[in-house]
């Protein structure tokens, strides 16, 4: 008896960090997870708002029915340093690919959803569009961009990039590109370290 419980002991100090509670499936059928912002998509308002939190804000671009999300949300955005990163730090708005719901971008444009994405020229989804702080009045959301996540990437990759945007580090101050960070990142993680 003793044995086994050691054992049963062994096997679950053993497991990753499990999944926090998974995102649910809203109305629209795109999955809804506990640090989105449910906003009247007015991207100044909402930019405002997530300055006043001291977050950063980011767009998460979804649609209906698509597997890449799906994979994000069940395997990526479900861990629970994935999901306590994002939420401590991240104002997130999501928009409809295919969405009918009107958006005020920051050049003062009011459009749907479905119109905004494509002004902003995504094609796939997941495709998360990380903002300044600060937006001109002239730009529309994906040309004051810092960067763009497009598709579906593993724990650490996406990891890296909130953590990348977050510590500024697509400044010239802070200058690091994305792919170095992730290679110093990848060789950390692989050194014991960093977690």
């Amino acid at each position: 008896m003793r044995i086994l419980m050691a054992a049963a002991l062994a096997a679950v100090t053993a497991l990753p960090s499990l999944p926090v509670r998974a995102s649910e499936m809203g109305d629209d059928g795109l999955y809804k997870a506990p640090w989105m912002r449910d906003t009247f998509k007015d991207l100044r308002e909402d930019l405002a708002e997530a300055n006043a939190e001291g977050k950063r804000l980011v767009l998460f671009v979804e649609q209906r029915g698509c597997i890449y999300c799906h994979k994000m949300h069940e395997e990526v955005f479900s861990l629970p340093d994935v999901s306590e990163y994002i939420g401590e730090n991240y104002f997130v708005v999501q928009i409809n690919l295919h969405g009918d719901t009107e958006v005020i971008d920051f050049d003062g444009e009011s459009l749907s959803e479905k119109a905004a994405t494509q002004k902003w020229r995504v094609l796939f989804t997941p495709n998360i569009i990380f903002l300044p702080e600060e937006v001109p009045e002239n730009q529309s959301a994906i040309e004051a961009a810092v960067a763009v996540m497009p598709g579906a990437f593993a724990k650490g990759t996406t990891l890296d990039m909130f953590t990348w945007v977050a510590e500024k580090r697509y400044t010239l101050d802070n200058g690091e590109d994305f792919q170095r960070y992730h290679a110093r990142r990848i060789r950390e993680r692989n050194d014991g370290t960093f977690d």
